[in-house]
C-alpha cells in the first residue's frame, strides 16, 4: 500500500457533537434524495468490524454512510483517521473530514489518493446496477485492502463479480423499514458481521 492507510464507508449515523451542534437536525430526510439511517445496534456493529479490521492506526473513509461515521466518531481511538464521502452538504460540518461524493462521477475525489485506505465500507444509494458499478470504482480506487459492502441482496451476484464480496450472516437494520432486503458483503473474514445473524 502507499501513502496512508485507512477506511471507507458508505451510510449511517450517530448523537454527536462537534462543536456542540447536535446532529439529530442531520437525520431528517431530504426527499430528493435517497437517504436511510442505520439503526444503532447496526451502526455500532459495523463500525466495531471496520475499527477491528482497520487497526489503530488505520484509515477508514465512509462513502455514503453518514451514520456509520458518526458512530466511528464516537468509538474509534485518536490513532485512528476516518473520512467521510456524502453527497448532502449538510455533512460538511465535519469539515477537513467530509469529501462532497457523487457517485456519478466515482473517480472525483479531492484529496483522496489511490489505495490510501485500509478498509472501505460503502452503502450505494440506489438500488441499481448502475449505481453500484459507479460505487465500486470509488471503491476499487480507494481501497488498499478490505471492503464492506452494504446493499440489497438481490445484488449479490454483481457485488461479488466487482468488488469480490459474499454475503455475510448480519442482518442490518435501519430507522424505518426498507421493501427490499438488505444485507452486508466482506472480501475478508469478518467476526461481528459473522457472528450476529439478525440486529437485535
Amino acid at each position: 500500500m502507499k501513502a496512508g492507510m485507512g477506511f471507507v464507508v458508505l451510510h449511517g449515523s450517530w448523537r454527536w457533537r462537534p462543536g456542540g451542534m447536535r446532529l439529530e437536525s442531520l437525520q431528517c430526510f431530504i426527499k430528493s434524495l435517497s437517504q436511510f439511517w442505520y439503526s444503532d445496534a447496526t451502526a455500532e456493529v459495523l463500525a466495531k468490524e471496520a475499527l477491528q479490521a482497520a487497526g489503530l492506526t488505520g484509515r477508514i473513509a465512509c462513502v455514503a454512510c453518514p451514520t456509520l461515521y458518526q458512530k466511528l466518531q464516537h468509538l474509534k481511538p485518536a490513532t485512528c483517521t476516518t473520512v467521510l464521502l456524502e453527497f448532502d452538504k449538510r455533512f460538511a460540518i465535519y469539515k477537513e473530514d467530509f469529501v462532497f461524493y457523487d457517485y456519478n462521477t466515482p473517480l472525483k475525489l479531492t484529496n483522496l489518493q489511490e489505495n490510501s485506505f485500509d478498509v472501505v465500507v460503502a452503502d450505494p444509494p440506489y438500488l441499481s446496477e448502475e449505481c453500484l458499478r459507479k460505487i465500486a470504482q470509488t471503491v476499487q480506487f480507494l481501497s488498499s485492502d478490505k471492503v464492506i459492502l452494504c446493499t440489497g441482496a438481490v445484488m449479490e451476484d454483481l457485488a461479488r463479480e466487482l468488488l469480490g464480496v459474499s454475503v455475510c450472516l448480519f442482518i442490518p437494520s435501519h430507522s424505518r423499514s426498507l421493501a427490499n432486503a438488505f444485507r452486508c458483503f466482506a472480501n475478508f473474514k469478518t467476526h461481528l458481521l459473522n457472528q450476529t445473524v439478525a440486529d437485535a
